[in-house]
């Protein structure tokens, strides 16, 4: 265990092996290259996470920097790119209608401390035993309560959406006729833009370019037609970041000790298998024939970010799959590209943080149903039910049961599931692989 917590606190390790005397200024500049386009690329979409989290925007801007600086710092991949992700949105959010931020500082802190402990117990190799087919029926659940909650914003509806799927879409029905159609044409304006962009090139940061194209036509053409603004629900963005959150908690009766672990648990075991798989994804795309990610530095890694990040006014992350790739095929090649990019998103934040504020909330969700809509993955799903029926019917099951309870009950009720019945209905028991051949294409965010 010492000499793992050696490896562990040893910055210059096997991932930095590529960057030699020789090449040092070619591999500099290409991971100063990859780190201001996925920046750019961040920017809007770590506004969206947090606030379809219940947070503020700016909580999502120092989130997604800090947790790339400590988790390329500490983490166990060459190339993964961290910060806030879809996974986290519902465990989050569901916190933050109960608790205040206090009280995610302290559960974020104590699913920290978990990983920490599980990487120094060479722990790592466990969250491989999570079938592909669970995680894909996870995304697509995610995926689907992404897209039900962000309908209010693009249909340009100020009431509430509700804890689960049902509840939410009662909700959309509920208010429809509250709906702009000036709303409407933002959202998915910014939601077109971005998947049209991205298709030209990956080196656009589309997030951002649709983001301020639907923004000036709002602010233009349609300033008087009563567009909500993100200045209008969350007031000014401040420029100060940097601002020490400690954890705080209620009194703890049996509820809140039930909720304290509950939320512990869903923190740890989303920030572990997501960085895992992202980890997985990262060595295939990136083509390393060299060392490959240590799952248990990962872990570490992890730990590190949950207890740091919330600390400073952030949230929870974890490896981010849509930010890896396009940092890999802008041309990242070592951890530079993670510390390029915190440096370049917290001075873009900076200086268009007046800009930001008068984005439409359209446009935010727009960009989120994008995100939404790359978590479905139609070739991934193809491929899970191509291994046969149990694991068509874990996915389903899984991406049913995600949006209407919970992330937790749906993904542990479904491990339950393929444990109890795997020895009966798997015909083959070999390991199954975790990530589909479409996993390149990355989930989104």
């Amino acid at each position: 265990m010492l000499e793992r917590l050696r490896l562990f606190l040893t910055f210059r390790d096997s991932r930095f092996e590529d960057l030699t005397a020789a090449n040092y200024k070619c591999v500099v500049y290409r991971d100063m290259s990859a780190g201001l386009v996925t920046a750019m690329t961040a920017i809007p979409m770590a506004m969206g996470f947090a606030m379809a989290m219940g947070l503020r925007p700016e909580q999502g801007i120092i989130a997604g920097a800090m947790a790339c600086l400590i988790g390329r710092t500490f983490g166990g991949s060459k190339y993964q790119v961290y910060g806030p992700t879809a996974a986290f949105i519902p465990v989050i959010f569901a916190l933050m209608q109960k608790y205040d931020h206090g009280f995610l500082v302290a559960v974020s802190v104590a699913a920290g401390l978990l990983l920490c402990v599980f990487g120094l117990l060479g722990m790592g190799q466990i969250a491989k035993m999570v079938p592909n087919s669970i995680v894909v029926g996870f995304t697509v659940g995610i995926g689907i309560t992404i897209a039900a909650t962000n309908l209010y914003d693009v249909l340009g509806i100020q009431a509430a959406g509700g804890p689960n799927l049902v509840s939410k879409l009662a909700g959309v029905a509920e208010h429809a006729g509250e709906a702009s159609g000036y709303a409407i044409v933002i959202g998915l304006m910014t939601f077109a833009l971005t998947k049209l962009l991205l298709r030209l090139s990956i080196y656009i940061p589309a997030p951002l370019i649709a983001v301020g194209t639907a923004s000036i036509l709002a602010g233009t053409v349609w300033a008087g037609e009563g567009l909500t603004l993100v200045s209008t629900r969350y007031g000014n963005i401040p420029t100060n970041f940097f601002q020490f959150t400690p954890p705080s908690l209620p009194e703890m009766t049996p509820k809140v000790w039930l909720d304290f672990t509950y939320f512990t648990v869903a923190i740890a075991f989303v920030s572990g298998v997501e960085s895992l798989l992202c980890s997985s994804m990262a060595d295939r795309l990136a083509g390393n024939t060299k060392t490959p990610f240590n799952p248990d530095k990962e872990f570490w890694g992890q730990g590190l970010v949950q207890i740091i990040t919330p600390l400073l006014n952030g949230f929870p992350c974890t490896g981010a799959l849509a930010r890896t790739a396009t940092s890999i095929r802008a041309g990242a090649v070592t951890p530079l590209a993670g510390y390029f990019k915190f440096a370049f998103k917290l001075g873009m934040a900076v200086f268009l943080a007046s800009w930001l504020e008068s984005v439409p909330m359209a446009c935010i969700g727009g960009v989120m149903l994008w995100v939404a809509s790359n978590m479905i993955n139609v070739r991934e799903m193809r491929h899970v039910m191509a291994t046969g029926r149990f694991h068509a019917g874990l996915m389903s099951y899984t991406a049913i049961m995600v949006p209407v309870t919970d992330f937790l009950t749906g993904v542990l009720s479904a491990l339950v599931i393929y444990f109890v019945l795997r020895p009966f209905l798997e015909t083959n028991l070999e390991p199954l692989p975790q990530n589909a051949p479409a996993r390149e294409k990355a989930i989104a965010a």
